[in-house]
């Protein structure tokens, strides 16, 4: 390992692996669970505290990145970006979550999308984001790409499936809050093979002519 990736890949002294994993975990398991629970009429804004309201009862409120819903054309919006207020999700549409909480000192990081009707193109997008993650996922571990390569990887999956992969959407580290002290670049940005439990992966990809886009992320684990 060089001084850059050390540097790079330092670990707070609060750091426990297995802390880590179970708040990926716990923050994977809800953001499923306020999804299954966003429907058809729904308000995104009341999406947001609904998803605010559960992280609450499970005593992950604190986060170190804000609540993200986005419904329709708000799945376009980049990472922080304010969404249009007042979305309502019709009853074919699409639709992802990204959650940041702490737990127990640790940070957790989940987002997925997810589907309601039938829109084909919208379906397709929900599975392919998800393929492409996972393709990508499978050359880091089998390969042992840099992170900027891994990028350039996803972008041609992406585009062999007929998506367009948003590159500012570029992956991050994750560890024992905050991480940001430590390092705050992107993994887009990596030069070397990231570590295991360390790094985010994201990809966001969009369709090429209508609005609205599919995001997954989740740690980059062997």
């Amino acid at each position: 390992m060089d001084s850059a990736q050390a540097e790079q890949e330092r670990i707070g002294p609060k750091f426990e692996r297995a802390i880590l994993l179970e708040t990926r975990e716990r923050t994977r398991n809800l953001m499923h669970e306020v999804a299954a629970r966003i429907v058809p009429g729904m308000i995104e804004e009341d999406a947001v505290a609904l998803m605010r309201r559960t992280l609450k009862e499970a005593d992950m409120l604190r986060g170190w990145h804000g609540i993200h819903v986005r419904f329709g054309p708000n799945t376009l919006k980049n990472f922080g970006a304010p969404s249009a207020p007042g979305m309502v999700l019709r009853e074919n549409d699409i639709f992802f979550i990204d959650i940041g909480p702490v737990w127990r000192g640790h940070e957790g990081d989940a987002g997925a999308t997810f589907t309601v009707g039938n829109d084909p193109a919208m379906r397709q997008a929900a599975e392919d984001v998800k393929t492409v993650f996972d393709a990508t996922r499978t050359r880091w571990a089998e390969d042992g790409l840099s992170g900027a390569a891994l990028y350039r990887f996803a972008e041609q999956e992406a585009e062999r499936l007929g998506w367009m992969l948003n590159l500012e959407m570029a992956g991050h580290r994750l560890a024992d809050f905050p991480h940001a002290i430590m390092h705050d670049g992107a993994l887009l940005e990596a030069d070397y093979a990231p570590s295991t439990g360390l790094w985010v992966l994201e990809i966001q990809i969009r369709h090429p002519e209508r609005p609205f886009s599919a995001f997954y992320e989740d740690l980059l684990l062997k």
